[in-house]
């Protein structure tokens, strides 16, 4: 993995978390390249994390084992298209983070032999504590299968989904998701606050709360609703509330809530390929 040459098309946010983590793995900074018209991304990055840099993206994948394309999906058919001629000459393992692009319409940009892995990340992932979801073609062979959940797991948890169309569904769970939770804690806090706590001890006990459901989660052998109930004494505080919250369709809610964004993801994607 550490003697792969990557170079990474697309010097944003998410590219910058991906490569800081690869470097952070032990990835050597000479191994990485980036690529991207605005000069002043690329000399920041160069200067964060010391990879090398190119204008030319072409020129960026000459020598790379792996091309992670990072761009906005608005403009992908056409940067895809640019290094069509260099992915078939390279043969490198191809590695999408654009948000609502097939694997199909990226060989047909970048030709039909492209080894193509479709992902999935999150906002997260710029902690290194991303979720990403990840679709493999059908030409992807073990080891490009593995080097490229060696890749995005610089950035936190992988999963592979066998249908494409999941990706749609790992969209509305952990792409958006994110946001759920943080409108939780929004409301969370503002109900702090109109209970009389001070605006800063809302705040922290909120977050500090979130973090420590979190981990629990994570570290406890028992699913969140053999927590929930553990948590739960009859009669009680939290018993209370959960009512509450039961009274107000919360489970439909959440239900109809990553409905409606798996949805709008297959409508977005249809749009682009459009």
């Amino acid at each position: 993995m550490k003697d792969k040459r990557i170079a990474f098309i697309g010097a944003g946010n998410m590219a910058a978390a991906l490569i800081k983590g690869l470097i952070q793995d032990g990835h050597p900074a000479e191994n990485i390249t980036a690529a991207d018209p605005d000069h002043d991304k690329l000399n920041l990055i160069r200067e964060q994390t010391l990879i090398r840099i190119n204008s030319d993206n072409a020129a960026a994948i000459a020598d790379a084992d792996v091309v992670v394309i990072a761009v906005k999906p608005q403009i992908i058919a056409a940067v895809a298209s640019g290094i069509s001629t260099a992915v078939a000459e390279r043969q490198p393992l191809v590695i999408s983070i654009a948000a609502g692009i097939p694997t199909s319409h990226l060989q047909q940009w970048l030709g039909e032999a492209a080894a193509i892995v479709r992902t999935m990340p999150n906002t997260p992932a710029m902690l290194q504590a991303g979720a990403t979801g990840l679709f493999a073609a059908a030409n992807v062979n073990a080891e490009q299968h593995s080097l490229a959940e060696s890749i995005m797991r610089a950035v936190g948890l992988t999963i592979w989904v066998e249908e494409e169309s999941l990706i749609d569904a790992v969209t509305a769970v952990s792409g958006s998701g994110p946001a759920y939770f943080f409108l939780f804690m929004e409301h969370m806090i503002r109900a702090a606050k109109a209970l009389g706590l001070p605006a800063e001890s809302a705040h922290l006990l909120t977050l500090q709360t979130a973090l420590g459901a979190s981990r629990m989660a994570l570290e406890s052998d028992d699913n969140p609703a053999t927590l929930r109930t553990r948590v739960t004494s009859p009669g009680g505080t939290t018993e209370q509330a959960i009512n509450t919250f039961e009274a107000g369709g919360l489970e439909q809610l959440i239900m109809d809530a990553m409905r409606a964004a798996r949805d709008r993801s297959i409508e977005l994607s249809s749009q682009i390929q459009d």
